[in-house]
C-alpha cells in the first residue's frame, strides 16, 4: 500500500466502503442498522468528510463480516509496504493501526502494525465469530487481556486467542509499545 496523504487515506476509506455497500444493494439505513454506525457517520465516511476511529472501522467490518483491511486497502496484485504506512487510531488515541497486507486461504488472514502509546490501554469489542487474534510484541511490554484472564508479554512473546469476545492490550511502560497483529477470519 503506497503511503498517501491522510485525507486522500480518508477519501480512499470512504471510497472502498461505498463500493462494498453498493455491492451489497444496500442503503446507508440498512449498512447503519448492521454495524450499529449511525447513517450520518457512515455518509460522512463515504464522503471522505470524516476519519473514522478504529472503534468504528472494527464496527463496520463486524457488521459486514469483513476483516478491518477490506476497508483500509484497495486490492492490488503487487503490494510494497514502507515502514510509514497509513494508519487508523482508535477513539481514545491509544493505538494506532498500519494494514500490512491480507491474504485468502481456507478464509482471510490480515496483518497489522500497532503501535500501543505509553500508559494507555485499548480495549477492543468481541468481533466477529470465529476470528482468531495472532500477537507478537515486537517492542516493549505488554499485558493482554482475554475475558478475565490476563497475559504478559514482553518482546518477541506472542499470543493466539479467539477474539470473539472482548479483550483488551495495555501498556504499563512509559514508551510505546509495538506489536504485529494476525487476525484469521473463517469464511
Amino acid at each position: 500500500m503506497p503511503h498517501v496523504s491522510p485525507d486522500d487515506f480518508t477519501k480512499q476509506v470512504g471510497k472502498v466502503l461505498r463500493k462494498l455497500r453498493k455491492e451489497r444493494e444496500m442503503t446507508l439505513e440498512e449498512l447503519a442498522d448492521l454495524t450499529g454506525v449511525s447513517k450520518l457517520t457512515l455518509g460522512k465516511i463515504e464522503r471522505g468528510e470524516a476519519n473514522p476511529s478504529l472503534t468504528i472501522i472494527w464496527k463496520i467490518a463486524n457488521g459486514l463480516r469483513i476483516p478491518i483491511s477490506s476497508l483500509l486497502v484497495e486490492s492490488q496484485e503487487v503490494t510494497l509496504l514502507k515502514k510509514s504506512g497509513n494508519s487508523v487510531m482508535s477513539e481514545n488515541h491509544s493505538l494506532k493501526l498500519e494494514p500490512v497486507f491480507t491474504t485468502q486461504v481456507q478464509g482471510l488472514i490480515e496483518s497489522h502494525k500497532g503501535f500501543l502509546h505509553p500508559e494507555s490501554i485499548y480495549k477492543a469489542e468481541a468481533h466477529q465469530p470465529g476470528v482468531k487474534e495472532y500477537i507478537t510484541v515486537m517492542e516493549g511490554k505488554v499485558t493482554v487481556q482475554v475475558g478475565e484472564e490476563e497475559y504478559q508479554l514482553e518482546r518477541f512473546d506472542s499470543i493466539k486467542f479467539n477474539a470473539d469476545q472482548p479483550h483488551a492490550y495495555i501498556n504499563h511502560a512509559g514508551e510505546t509499545a509495538v506489536l504485529h497483529f494476525v487476525m484469521m477470519y473463517t469464511i
